[in-house]
């Protein structure tokens, strides 16, 4: 799993116009929590073989980036959840999960065809 890091709000622009043509995760990931780790971990488990090579995975860290995930909730209308994981497609969010929901077998239901 190659994790794309998501630093900056402006890069939600760029994730809403990619999601056009490739379908992308966002991961957004409190360093601090042991629930957010195990489900990266399990996330970054399941992705490799998984058939997911064409979703591009953005990896955010939310203690260092906090405004970005704001931004995030306001664009996607979403929630702010941590661990949480966001599908967009089509510049829209089509699935959100949170804690233990996050998997790839769940997203993976959702990619449009």
């Amino acid at each position: 799993m190659n994790w794309h890091p998501l630093t900056s709000t402006e890069q939600l622009d760029n994730i809403v116009e990619e999601s056009k043509s490739t379908p992308v995760v966002i991961f957004k990931h409190s360093t601090s929590c042991s629930i957010s780790a195990t489900a990266k971990s399990r996330l970054e488990r399941q992705w490799d073989g998984a058939g997911v090579d064409n979703v591009k995975p953005y990896y955010l860290d939310l203690l260092s980036y906090r405004p970005i995930s704001n931004e995030i909730a306001e664009v996607f209308n979403v929630m702010h959840e941590s661990p949480q994981l966001l599908l967009i497609q089509d510049g829209m969010c089509t699935y959100n999960t949170s804690h233990m929901g996050i998997s790839v077998d769940a997203f993976k239901k959702k990619l449009q065809a």
